[in-house]
């Protein structure tokens, strides 16, 4: 199976800039570049998922680049719906550094800032030796700016199409690199980039993007309500991600095992198969989280992760004591409980449930346990003769999560 026949088969791929780029993708040897703009300072399983393909490529010959937008990070690619709130350029710098580091780490890519080459560019020459080969109508007709039409979209964000073209030729200048490759979303700024290449060198450079991972509910992969999986560790522990990837649906789980590991074809059906005839057993989950979390964190952490799930999901966790609790599974999400505070509180003030009314909601509809008992009225307080040894408490919220209280 060639490069090309395998990323088509593993539905990576929704739509390439010519049909010269497969040929060029099977032999090996292209420059590309993938990028992100640095609006955290970690990237989430999203950004995870994008950039596995370039690994794809790396393992197939091909030289990868990271781009972090120091640069177009200022500005903010237009959104759907609104405006992106701006941040200061020392936030945008701050974030660059852990992105830069993060990304070095997990992906072992090289990493560009396009803040170094876009700094010293005024206006005038902005416009002359870029904006001159734009026409109105063809930016008016990309689909995020024809989105933003209605509601509004600032001059700044109507440029971002420019500044990203303008990365393209610099890398393929700079860099010889000619292609690029990303989600669907960036569709409409990547082939405004071989347009400039075109126009400007009279050169030909490719783009290639694959589907954006979603739910069975067309959301995008990595979010809950709105909060990202981080890959750094210190803002999503293993043991979250553990159980994000062993609870997903059971419909999607092939399709995530296709895009999101290195497991042969051969490999994949054969959890196809377990999937379909034992779901209950859960078996291709397991494999994806073992997958994801040792690529990013190590064995070690997956290791860890697995332990404390099993810990949770078993009677044996109730048999041991308070230190040896905090110390297996000290990488729950852990908070701090005062003598006598009420449980909705708790709930609402770390973070376990939203609002009060989703913990009135919760409390009443049983969905949560202190120490596997059920807490059933709104007004509870917790005290020290709830916790195993007067010091722990195991709140459950549902059926699979699970958070740290200490006394």
């Amino acid at each position: 199976m060639t490069v090309y026949e395998d990323l088509k088969w593993r539905g990576l791929i929704q739509d390439i800039s010519s049909d010269e780029l497969i040929d060029k993708l099977n032999k090996g040897g292209l420059t590309f570049y993938i990028g992100t703009d640095p609006t955290a300072d970690s990237m989430h399983i999203g950004h995870y998922s994008s950039f596995l393909i370039s690994k794809r490529l790396a393992k197939a010959g091909h030289h990868p680049i990271l781009l972090v937008g120091g640069a177009t990070g200022l500005i903010g690619d237009p959104k759907p719906t609104s405006e992106r709130p701006m941040i200061s350029k020392e936030e945008v710098l701050k974030n660059y550094e852990g992105l830069k580091k993060q990304a070095e780490k997990i992906f072992d890519f090289e990493v560009v800032n396009n803040y170094d080459w876009t700094k010293d560019i005024n206006v005038l020459d902005f416009l002359r030796d870029y904006g001159k080969y734009f026409n109105v109508n063809y930016m008016l007709a990309k689909d995020k700016v024809k989105s933003r039409l209605e509601s509004g979209i600032t001059y700044a964000e109507f440029s971002y199409m420019i500044l990203q073209a303008l990365d393209f030729l610099h890398l393929y200048e700079t860099r010889n690199c000619t292609l690029q490759v990303a989600g669907s979303d960036q569709w409409g700024n990547i082939t405004s980039g071989i347009e400039l290449i075109r126009k400007k060198l009279d050169k030909e450079a490719y783009g290639m993007v694959m589907p954006l991972v979603t739910d069975s509910n067309g959301v995008k992969f990595g979010k809950t309500e709105g909060n990202a999986l981080w890959l750094d560790i210190n803002k999503t522990s293993a043991y979250e991600l553990y159980q994000y990837l062993i609870n997903l649906e059971d419909s999607m789980i092939i399709d995530y095992l296709k895009k999101l590991t290195f497991l042969s074809q051969e490999e994949i059906l054969e959890y196809e198969i377990k999937n379909r005839e034992h779901p209950e057993e859960r078996e291709a989950h397991k494999r994806l989280a073992k997958e994801i979390i040792t690529d990013i964190h190590g064995e070690k952490e997956y290791l860890k992760a697995k332990e404390i799930s099993e810990s949770l999901f078993s009677d044996k966790i109730w048999n041991l004591n308070s230190a040896d609790i905090i110390s297996s599974l000290k990488d729950l999400p852990t908070f701090t409980i005062k003598e006598g505070e009420n449980i909705i509180d708790i709930l609402v003030n770390n973070n376990i449930c939203s609002s009060k009314r989703e913990a009135r909601e919760m409390v009443m509809g049983n969905a949560i346990s202190i120490n596997n008992n059920k807490i059933t009225l709104v007004d509870t307080v917790v005290t020290k003769k709830m916790a195993i040894d007067e010091k722990v408490i195991l709140l459950k919220k549902g059926k699979k999560n699970y958070y740290l209280g200490i006394m």
